[in-house]
């Protein structure tokens, strides 16, 4: 196939989406499909063999690592020059619509898939005005699609429950050899741990620092946690905040890391906490359940779908304090209880490749083809008898 993907994010943008991008694409051109990639000015010019076309914008202001892109005619002519089989719209928002009604133009099938929780998002950036008009925004934008991806079961029922149809599930994977808990390193360890002592457990959040990942709900857990040390990896917009809050605790912000010192730290921590309810799924949890790591998670969005209640961690109500202490203290006291927890997370994870994940979306690629194709078929026909019988 050709196949064209247009993103509003991507390399060296580095967050849940692009980490998504970039597996998927090395799998696409591992498995002999060309791809062409649209993204915002100051993405990488080429990727895995997919060439990257740039699109220039200004700056979103709340969130600078965005950008919002303005039409532009070198997307229609590029689409026009490629031919794509078909067009993904990732996360369409401005870039993403522009590149579908190109699509929609120049009769190529399109298929956009929705990533991220922009409603609830708003709140933390203090846009909760727009709660009101943003559903009827989304659910134009993903009408121009044949067919609508999501993440998690739970996204999937929202949308459709906000009038978007065709919704199907891309659940997206993890790496099964890079997040692996024989990753495990003392000195990553001692880097994440309060003092550098590495006896007591070490607590990890790893993703983006931001107001909707509720990681204040934390600090008061943590107070009465005094045999815990918390590791923040990762960096974002609410950083400094969170460093005042959590003053006199046993945190440690260890900053953003990628490849192998990510691995290191995941494998290195002995219990994962996910305090975010707007995760539509959360790749992180499956980074950290691929490494060996229970899981304690807000029982909330997508992540129902990979952690199970007295399996491979807890869900809990993260607002609720004393439920997020006993999830925590229930698994760290019984080291069986956490071997077999996590051994039960690393075996749901090796579940999740990329390579399989992505000949699923392959599949949903060539049903948007057929059910375009045959929609057109029978329009053509329609056409003709009316033509005929006039």
């Amino acid at each position: 196939m050709r196949i064209a993907i247009a993103t509003e994010v991507f390399l060296p943008k580095i967050d849940g989406i692009t980490n998504r991008l970039r597996n998927t694409i090395r799998c696409l051109v591992e498995q002999g499909h060309e791809v062409l990639v649209i993204a915002p000015a100051g993405s990488v010019p080429e990727y895995a063999g997919a060439r990257v076309l740039a699109v220039p914008g200004p700056p979103f202001p709340p969130y600078p690592g965005l950008r919002i892109c303005l039409p532009d005619p070198r997307i229609l002519w590029q689409l026009y020059r490629f031919r794509p089989d078909v067009l993904h719209a990732v996360g369409p928002a401005c870039l993403g619509l522009w590149t579908m009604l190109a699509a929609r133009l120049l009769r190529i099938p399109v298929v956009a898939s929705y990533h991220t929780d922009l409603p609830r998002y708003l709140r933390g950036y203090g846009l909760g005005l727009l709660q009101a008009c943003i559903w009827p925004l989304i659910r134009r934008i993903h009408g121009l699609a044949q067919r609508n991806l999501c993440p998690s079961t739970f996204t999937k029922h929202e949308l459709e429950a906000h009038g978007i149809e065709d919704v199907g599930i891309w659940r997206g994977g993890v790496d099964t050899q890079l997040f692996h808990p024989a990753k495990r390193d003392d000195g990553m360890r001692a880097r994440m741990a309060s003092g550098g002592e590495t006896a007591r457990p070490v607590l990890l959040y790893a993703g983006r620092v931001a107001p909707e990942k509720g990681l204040h709900l934390l600090r008061p857990a943590l107070a009465e946690l005094p045999g815990c040390d918390l590791a923040i990896v990762g960096d974002g917009p609410a950083r400094a905040d969170l460093e005042r809050l959590f003053t006199g605790t046993r945190t440690r912000f260890v900053g953003f890391l990628r490849g192998e010192e990510l691995a290191a730290a995941f494998a290195s921590a002995d219990l994962f906490v996910m305090p975010s309810k707007t995760e539509t799924l959360g790749f992180v949890v499956l980074e950290a359940m691929s490494s060996g790591l229970p899981v304690i998670a807000a029982n909330a969005g997508g992540i129902p779908d990979m952690v199970k209640n007295a399996e491979t961690g807890a869900l809990v109500d993260p607002e609720d304090t004393r439920a997020l202490i006993g999830a925590i203290r229930e698994i760290l006291v019984d080291p069986h209880r956490r071997r077999a927890t996590a051994a039960r997370a690393r075996a749901f994870a090796e579940t999740c490749d990329w390579p399989s994940e992505t000949q699923g979306l392959v599949g949903q690629y060539e049903r948007t083809i057929e059910q375009l194709a045959t929609a057109r078929g029978i329009r053509k026909r329609t056409w003709q008898r009316r033509r005929l019988g006039a």
